[in-house]
């Protein structure tokens, strides 16, 4: 049987790993530093404490039981080609067929102030840390003596107007209209303000201007500060510093403004291309190696005619190059011919506040409570288990009810001297 080792448990790697544990000739491997499996669409739902975080994540070996599929927790350190070995921090494992699924990571764009004092959201980690740091916050501005220190603590800056920065705004704002008030009685004042900026001159730049219209819109009404054409360039840990010149003063940074692959020590650098993601040809093999392969946001693939700048560091490729990826290396080991990658692009989506969505389809638009629904219903299909399916439905639809949903816990680990 030939040894697959697969680093990384996200769509892509999940895909692969689930494809090929149907193969008599493989047996497969799947190392990551988590010893579970998450759902990224929904990290802002926790970061906001609509759902719980085991809503969204599923451990790797209840996931794995009875399909043949071994998992190894640890992170990559190297990799050595020659000896077609890996290296993590907790051991080596040597592959016939190495896949790299890492995906990607917050890119500060080198600017370490933002990295040390803003919050990203690549993480289950990033999503609780966040959400412990907002509602501390809010505690802290409910003891304030100042009205001026009230609003900085509870003022939110949110940097990236993707999918991301925009379905964060809605939420936060819809936090604020139908929650803090009933948390926070005593406040006697009306708390900050959300900011949304982004360097471009409109919001969620790869849809259609159908949903970026509906987008400003909503947020608008929802009393979201949109600013555009406008860079985030620093922060303090107190006050945001914007490319205009102006500052914000705000307690709260979210940095939701662009992604760079994970890096993959060992992989030659003229196998590399923009953004750190690794050049593969037209099945997904690293350029120059043989038997190691990339797929979703770590790759970039530049051979489909569609998409010759490369693909969109989207869940639907990822899951679409991982089935793929599957298929041909069971085919590679039968002697039949390999499929090249082509993107089936299915449209995308964005949901904006409650009750408030859009989707762009290839041939078409629509957006409000139906496209809500159609959003809803796409995201709790690829939920692994049954129950976290059930609980999470259930819990959304309490929650939207209610206007008061019950997860804003802090809670954090004591630290020992």
């Amino acid at each position: 049987m030939k040894k697959v080792v697969i680093i990384g448990g996200g769509f892509a790697g999940l895909n692969l790993a689930k494809k090929l544990s149907k193969s008599s000739e493989h047996q497969v491997t799947l190392v990551d530093q988590h010893n579970y499996h998450f759902f990224p669409p929904l990290l802002y739902q926790v970061a906001t404490a609509f759902i719980e975080p085991s809503n969204i994540s599923y451990p790797f070996r209840k996931l794995f039981q009875e399909k043949g599929i071994r998992f190894f927790m640890g992170k990559l350190e190297s990799i050595a080609v020659e000896e077609r070995k890996i290296t993590t921090n907790n051991g080596v494992l040597d592959y016939d067929v190495l896949v790299l699924a890492m995906g990607a990571e917050t890119n500060f764009f080198g600017n370490e102030e933002i990295s040390q004092n803003s919050l990203p959201m690549k993480s289950i980690e990033d999503a609780v840390e966040m959400r412990n740091h907002i509602l501390l916050q809010f505690e802290k501005a409910m003891r304030a003596e100042h009205v001026e220190e009230k609003r900085r603590l509870s003022n939110i800056v949110i940097a990236g107007g993707g999918p991301t920065g925009v379905e964060l705004a809605g939420m936060m704002a819809e936090m604020g209209r139908n929650v803090l008030a009933k948390d926070y009685p005593e406040a006697g004042f009306k708390m900050g303000k959300i900011y949304l900026v982004d360097g471009l001159k409109t919001l969620l730049a790869p849809m259609s201007q159908k949903s970026q219209n509906e987008a400003i819109k909503v947020l608008k009404n929802l009393g979201v500060e949109i600013l555009l054409d406008k860079l985030v360039k620093g922060y303090d840990g107190t006050k945001v510093s914007l490319s205009d010149g102006t500052d914000i003063e705000a307690a709260t940074l979210i940095w939701a403004s662009g992604v760079i692959a994970r890096s993959a020590e060992g992989i030659p650098k003229e196998s590399v291309g923009k953004g750190r993601r690794i050049l593969v040809n037209a099945n997904n093999q690293v350029n120059g190696l043989k038997g190691v392969y990339a797929i979703g946001d770590q790759c970039l693939q530049l051979t489909d005619p569609k998409f010759p700048d490369g693909h969109p560091q989207l869940a639907q490729v990822a899951i679409q190059q991982g089935d793929l990826l599957g298929e041909n290396l069971m085919h590679e080991v039968q002697g039949k011919p390999l499929k090249s990658f082509a993107y089936n692009d299915k449209g995308s989506m964005a949901i904006i506040a409650k009750f408030k969505a859009v989707v762009d389809l290839p041939k078409g638009f629509f957006k409000g409570f139906f496209a809500w629904l159609v959003w809803l219903f796409i995201h709790i299909i690829p939920i692994a288990g049954f129950r976290n399916k059930a609980k999470l439905a259930f819990n959304w639809l309490w929650s939207f009810i209610t206007n008061d949903p019950t997860l804003r816990l802090i809670i954090r680990p004591d630290k020992k001297d």
